[in-house]
C-alpha cells in the first residue's frame, strides 16, 4: 500500500468517526474509562454472540459493544469468563452438564445474568423474540 493510500485511509477513517462518539468517549480526552482490561478477542466474541442473540442490525454493534463495556466495568475478565461460561452451559443436559448445575455454578450464573441484564437495559439491547417454527400441517 502506498503512502498516499495510507494517508487517504487515515483521513477517510477520521471523517467517518462520529464527533458525538468521540465526545462521549472518555478515553478521547486522555482519561481512560474505569473498568477492567479485557482482551480485544474476548470483547469481539461477546459482541458477535450478543448480535447472534439479538439481531444483526448495525445498531446492535454499538449496543452490544456498550454492553460488554458495562460488564467490563463490573467484572474482572477472569470472573467474566467463569460466570459467562456457567451461564452459557447452565441448561446443558445429561451427565456432562452436571458440573454446571451445582450451587456455585447456579450462583455464578445468576450474578452474570443480572449484570448482563443491567448492561442490556442501560445500552438499549432488546431481546428478539424467537422465530416461530412453522407448523407442519397434518397429513
Amino acid at each position: 500500500m502506498t503512502l498516499r493510500c495510507r494517508a487517504w485511509l487515515l483521513v477517510a477513517g477520521l471523517a467517518l468517526a462520529s464527533p458525538l462518539a468521540l465526545a462521549a468517549d472518555p478515553a478521547a480526552d486522555g482519561n481512560p474509562a474505569q473498568g477492567h482490561d479485557y482482551p480485544t478477542q474476548g470483547r469481539v466474541e461477546y459482541v458477535l454472540g450478543c448480535m447472534d442473540d439479538n439481531g444483526h442490525d448495525f445498531s446492535n454493534v454499538y449496543k452490544c459493544s456498550c454492553a460488554i463495556d458495562r460488564i467490563a466495568q463490573a467484572l474482572p475478565y477472569d470472573d467474566f469468563v467463569e460466570q459467562s461460561t456457567f451461564a452459557k452451559y447452565a441448561t446443558l443436559g445429561g451427565e456432562g452438564g452436571a458440573e454446571f448445575r451445582v450451587d456455585r455454578a447456579k450462583a455464578q450464573t445468576k450474578k452474570f445474568l443480572s449484570i448482563q441484564a443491567d448492561a442490556y437495559r442501560a445500552c438499549g439491547v432488546v431481546k428478539q423474540a424467537a422465530a416461530a417454527t412453522p407448523a407442519i400441517p397434518p397429513k
